[in-house]
């Protein structure tokens, strides 16, 4: 039986992770990588695509990492390159590359909201911009942005320019979709909500809990109807269903992996 993404290439930004354990882009180019994937997984910081290798177990053979600023097109460039250098084509894109601020215009930075703009918005129109030319050439296809249920609803905090740009690439991505559909390229995106990876305990309990991650916890977990917080993994799933051939017939839409969350009103 072959595997899902046999004879297939894939690039991951943000592929590192904040801590150790599985974080979103960690945990989809170890997934990809199993399924039969070749991966180049992309980050900014050594050190933390050195620990997904080191997680990848046997997968590892099929990652090689690649250090990129996604916000700078010249390096997204280089990306591509080396993506096409290495493995001669490219026919996944995931975008998970993204952080949060806290506040409304009032309290937050005009640097930060800049920041927040180019890391979370500006880094998937930069790789569209340098890798579709590739899967226009060849008439296929599959791009998956990673956005989040902050750009759906109110998620329990003000963050502005977080919520603006994740809503921005739900919009992004199903833009490029009509756009490109004719020509077999599919762009769709994944909407985690309050998920339990590493950013938890290393920088969100810092920023609204005083550093108290039990008290984090059980307030993101009261809100997840299911009860009980998915991590990295889910994440990575709702992304290999979309980037694969069982989705053929999908694009332009949003898979929300929340445990219903956005589906309650309070």
């Amino acid at each position: 039986m072959s595997l899902r993404f046999e004879n297939k290439v894939a690039i991951v930004t943000g592929a590192g992770c904040v801590g150790a354990g599985w974080g979103n882009g960690r945990a989809i180019a170890v997934r990809l990588a199993e399924e039969g994937a070749r991966v180049l997984a992309v980050d900014r910081d050594r050190a933390r695509l050195e620990e997904t290798l080191e997680l990848a177990g046997d997968a590892r053979a099929s990652i090689a990492p690649w250090l990129c600023d996604v916000t700078s097109s010249e390096s997204v460039a280089a990306m591509a390159a080396a993506c096409l250098d290495t493995y001669g084509t490219i026919d996944i894109l995931v975008n998970n590359v993204g952080g949060s601020a806290a506040g409304g215009p009032v309290e937050l930075a005009e640097e930060t909201w800049n920041l927040q703009v180019d890391v979370n918005l500006k880094s998937v129109f930069l790789t569209c911009k340098h890798v579709l030319p590739t899967m226009l050439a060849k008439g296929a296809g599959s791009i998956v942005n990673i956005s989040s249920t902050s750009g759906l609803r109110w998620t329990g905090s003000a963050q502005v320019a977080y919520a603006a740009t994740k809503a921005g690439v739900i919009q992004m991505s199903r833009v490029i979709a009509v756009q490109h559909a004719a020509r077999g390229v599919r762009v769709n995106s994944v909407v985690p909500g309050q998920l339990h990876t590493p950013m938890v305990e290393t920088r969100l309990a810092k920023q609204r809990a005083g550093g108290n991650v039990d008290a984090l916890l059980a307030q993101r977990q009261k809100r997840i109807p299911l009860g009980f917080m998915g991590d990295g993994r889910d994440t990575a799933s709702a992304v290999l269903f979309l980037a694969s051939d069982e989705a053929r017939f999908i694009t332009g839409t949003e898979l929300i992996v929340d445990g219903g969350m956005t589906a309650r009103c309070d």
